[in-house]
């Protein structure tokens, strides 16, 4: 991530410590699943056709919640995100330094906007593996009027389809998280923009290529980056959200071509989500999300830059 104006040998030794990065990831991303989760648990709502016509609009989704469910209706299914959060960010930190140091010539090249794409939407899809049973688990209980615990979901779906049950819907997932290459392009077109990069090491590190202080950048630059970046990261992949969510809240015995087929289940379900809905529902629950990943990603960025330079 983009850095404030500060010494730059103090930054030089935070990118080095990866312990640190990863430290102030993990706790970014529990800080952003605080902040968004009740407009995601809205936009899983507005997705799923069993309970998207109970709703007139993204805020009185939010009132009826309340109103009917509680608050804590509106954090249902928080649990399985927050415990592979750890998890899910050791992997992007992972993935994305393999595949950025795959692109480049050598250590000392500049990575291209092009090389940024492409290796944010390649961790997206690799990440999915974390990150298909986890929404999984979630969405389903966000579907559900009545709370269920994170165990008991669990234990349903395992004793209905067993481990692999809890994979349905990866190839939706994959196909979604793509949108981490829009995500990661936009945030360091956004601090270019901004700034000048200074590149005084080797690029195939996350922290020094993506999320690092390889660039002088004010706080408000900072945090427009980060509102930019979620936009954008869901604009160009929510179909795939949307289809993914009617994947997950189905069973296996409801989809004709069974549990764990993969491609051929996602392109049955947008065919006939097309014929039946129409191009429209593909964007369901779209505001919400926006809503939701300005100030979720302001959190990401400001809260992982305030870690790494309060640790130093």
């Amino acid at each position: 991530m983009s850095s404030v104006n500060g010494n730059k040998d103090s930054d030089a030794r935070l990118r080095l410590d990866p312990r640190l990065d990863f430290f102030a990831g993990t706790v970014a991303g529990m800080a952003a699943l605080t902040v968004g989760q009740p407009f995601d648990t809205v936009k899983v709502r507005f997705q799923d056709p069993k309970t998207s016509l109970r709703y007139s609009g993204t805020f009185n989704a939010v009132s009826t919640i309340i109103r009917e469910e509680r608050f804590s209706g509106l954090y249902k299914g928080i649990m399985p995100p927050m415990a592979t959060c750890a998890l899910l960010n050791g992997l992007v930190f992972s993935s994305y330094r393999f595949l950025m140091k795959a692109q480049l010539s050598d250590d000392q090249a500049i990575p291209s906007l092009t090389q940024i794409f492409l290796a944010g939407a390649g961790t997206g899809m690799l990440g999915a593996i974390v990150t298909t049973p986890t929404e999984l688990v979630k969405i389903r209980q966000q579907a559900l009027l009545t709370p269920i615990s994170t165990r008991q979901m669990l234990r349903q779906i395992i004793q209905q389809n067993g481990i692999r049950g809890l994979y349905r819907g990866i190839t939706a997932t994959g196909l979604r998280d793509t949108g981490y290459g829009s995500y990661f392009f936009a945030y360091e077109a956004t601090c270019r923009y901004f700034s000048q990069p200074v590149y005084s090491h080797s690029n195939s590190d996350l922290i020094q290529s993506i999320e690092s202080d390889l660039h002088t950048v004010p706080w408000p630059a900072l945090l427009l980056a980060g509102g930019v970046a979620g936009v954008a990261g869901w604009i160009t992949t929510f179909p795939f959200d949307v289809v993914k969510t009617r994947i997950q809240t189905t069973s296996a015995s409801q989809t004709k071509k069974g549990l764990f087929h993969g491609g051929g289940v996602t392109l049955s379900k947008i065919a006939q989500i097309w014929k039946d809905e129409g191009i429209r529902v593909f964007w369901r629950g779209l505001a919400p999300t926006l809503i939701r990943a300005i100030p979720v990603n302001m959190v990401t960025f400001g809260a992982f830059e305030a870690i790494t330079h309060a640790l130093a």
